[in-house]
């Protein structure tokens, strides 16, 4: 089974620390390998919603993990923080809005833009069916790729988004609205085409029926592994997670996982519960998509 790391930060700190990450990863026995030169980390940037929503991935995590990285591998690595324009987001407002372009200025690494990027075709089988999709050369060229997610509920019927939806946004097409019906066995089929090495979760903000500091980082090698970990402190049921079980059967990860570090019931304990409110929301999110109104709406 896969180590999936829980990691309490401390009160005084205002972001994930360095320490911290550094301590979760050791909880999993990983250790960056010093060969290394190339590293992509692909943050969650969801639209153009800050850090304090608990929606996207906070640049000063990411300002930890740079530093880490260095001290860990070399100076001289070299770094790309990735994402890719979507149906209502484009990456050079997002960049700028919510820090990035600011981050890249101050500790000298590349933002880029995936749907402007160089790449290649791929072919992916997944649950019966083939997948075409175009895989950025800087992300299949990188040496160690980083996977920097969020725990967020969402629709039916994925339900969670996290590890495994969030390489949904290094397809650099950028009108995906069009695979919201088949979204799941989309999910598993990019993580198939892009595999990526390590997976960190920035927890010290967390969305539910409000935003709310959860204080928490989290590492593995396994996306599905620490997928199901966060299912459950979202209070989500991960057996009913379809795409989890499909992601399992294409060889993805392992639903099961040995708990390493703060017991994972602390944080559920923490975790702002879903309520009829928001699942009211959901439905209505679902209802805009199936009917094909997203883009017009500004979603997708």
């Amino acid at each position: 089974m896969s180590l999936v790391s829980f990691i309490k930060v401390g009160k005084q700190a205002d972001c994930v620390t360095k320490q911290e990450i550094s301590e979760s990863l050791k909880l999993i026995n990983y250790s960056f390998n010093t060969e290394v030169r190339a590293v992509v980390i692909k943050p969650n940037l969801c639209y153009y919603l800050d850090r304090s929503t608990g929606q996207t991935t906070d640049p000063k995590f990411v300002a930890q993990l740079i530093d880490l990285l260095r001290e860990s591998i070399s100076t001289n690595v070299q770094i790309s923080i990735v994402e890719s324009d979507a149906s209502a987001m484009r990456c050079k407002y997002a960049f700028r809005m919510l820090g990035y372009e600011k981050l890249a200025k101050e500790k000298d690494v590349r933002i880029v833009n995936l749907s402007e990027q160089e790449n290649e075709n791929a072919s992916v089988s997944c649950n019966g069916n083939t997948y075409n999709f175009k895989v950025p050369k800087v992300i299949s060229n990188a040496d160690l790729r980083i996977n920097v997610s969020k725990i967020k509920y969402t629709v039916d019927p994925i339900k969670l988004t996290c590890a495994l939806k969030n390489i949904y946004g290094c397809n650099p097409y950028p009108k995906k609205f069009k695979y919201h019906e088949d979204l799941g066995n989309v999910i598993v089929a990019l993580n198939k085409a892009m595999k990526f090495d390590l997976f960190l979760v920035d927890g010290y903000s967390v969305c539910g029926v409000e935003p709310r500091k959860l204080r928490l980082a989290m590492a593995s090698t396994d996306p599905v592994a620490i997928d199901v970990a966060c299912a459950r402190i979202a209070w989500l049921d991960p057996n009913k997670i379809k795409y989890f079980k499909i992601a399992e059967r294409e060889g993805i990860g392992k639903r099961d996982f040995v708990p390493k570090g703060m017991p994972l019931q602390y944080f559920r304990s923490v975790y702002p519960k879903k309520t009829f409110k928001i699942k009211m929301k959901a439905q209505a999110y679902k209802i805009i998509i199936q009917t094909g109104l997203g883009p017009r709406l500004g979603l997708g």
